[in-house]
């Protein structure tokens, strides 16, 4: 009988000590609770006007019947569904091989502008060339002068295939701009990070690849997955060297119907395969944010 009591004055002593919030803090807690939710409210009203308004707009415009009827007829979009659905996964094979064709090939030239020494000048002059070239270069002549003018050419052993040549020319966008990104964030690291790893007895090229790149990739990763994000809806202009993507897939049911909804398929299947990336992107920039804020490591 003694050791319960002992226990149960140790439980009464326990929930004497637990925790209780004062009147002030849960005046200040209910305070925020009915503030977010009246924030809630007030944001779903203002959208809800919002689309009310502009549908108003839109449906009482002179021209919305002929519209509706040219780029939001329901039967011309369940004809065109499967067929861009198909041809999307070109797009997204596209996606998959010339990302990573990207991110190494801009990799390479990153660390081609960053090498140090006068005997690298000529690297990191083509380098720089290179990137200053194909940056200021539209995308859609790039790939008209690849897609195009190749096969025009008549090489022995090239290929004149519109999806390897509209790739290739993606490629040498794509990667002028992730090169970009790669060196800013090689430039980001402090000079200290280097002379440490060289105090521990790492070269040039060991400090490089253990120590500064690592650190250079991991800061990076929010624009390069911007990049990625924009290469995935370019990839649907290789539709002009006659590949059949989910564009050209959308464009042949136009040609024969002439009603430009398969065009609004298309790019609401863009949006969709688009959104989750998008969000992936914020999510990991806001962790890194977080973490930064917190002094930890990017």
């Amino acid at each position: 009988m003694t050791v319960h009591k002992e226990e149960l004055g140790s439980g009464e002593h326990e929930a004497a000590d637990e925790y209780v919030p004062s009147p002030r803090r849960l005046d200040r807690e209910r305070y925020k609770r009915d503030r977010a939710r009246r924030a809630t409210a007030i944001g779903a009203l203002s959208t809800l006007v919002t689309a009310a308004v502009l549908y108003l707009v839109v449906v009482n415009a002179p021209g919305w019947p002929r519209t509706k009827e040219t780029f939001f007829d329901w039967g011309y979009a369940r004809e065109a569904f499967p067929k861009v659905l198909e041809g999307l996964w070109l797009n997204v094979r596209l996606l998959l091989i010339c990302g990573v064709a990207v991110l190494v090939l801009g990799m390479l030239i990153a660390v081609a502008r960053t090498l140090r020494g006068p005997v690298f000048f000529p690297l990191r002059f083509l380098a720089a060339a290179y990137t200053d070239f194909f940056r200021g270069l539209p995308l859609i002549i790039n790939l008209m002068i690849v897609v195009l003018g190749v096969p025009a050419l008549r090489l022995q052993g090239v290929t004149v295939d519109p999806v390897l040549l509209g790739g290739t020319a993606l490629t040498l966008t794509y990667s002028a701009y992730v090169a970009e990104v790669f060196r800013a964030g090689i430039e980001s690291v402090h000079p200290s990070q280097r002379a440490a790893a060289r105090s521990l007895g790492l070269n040039n090229r060991q400090a490089l690849r253990y120590v500064v790149l690592p650190q250079a990739v991991r800061r990076q990763v929010p624009p390069l997955l911007n990049d990625l994000v924009s290469l995935q809806k370019d990839t649907g202009l290789v539709s002009i060297g006659g590949a059949v993507d989910a564009v050209r897939a959308a464009d042949i049911i136009v040609g024969r119907s002439l009603n430009y909804t398969p065009y609004i398929v298309a790019g609401l299947v863009f949006v969709a395969l688009t959104i989750p990336m998008t969000r992936f992107t914020d999510w990991v920039t806001a962790r890194m944010d977080r973490r930064q804020a917190q002094g930890g490591a990017v």
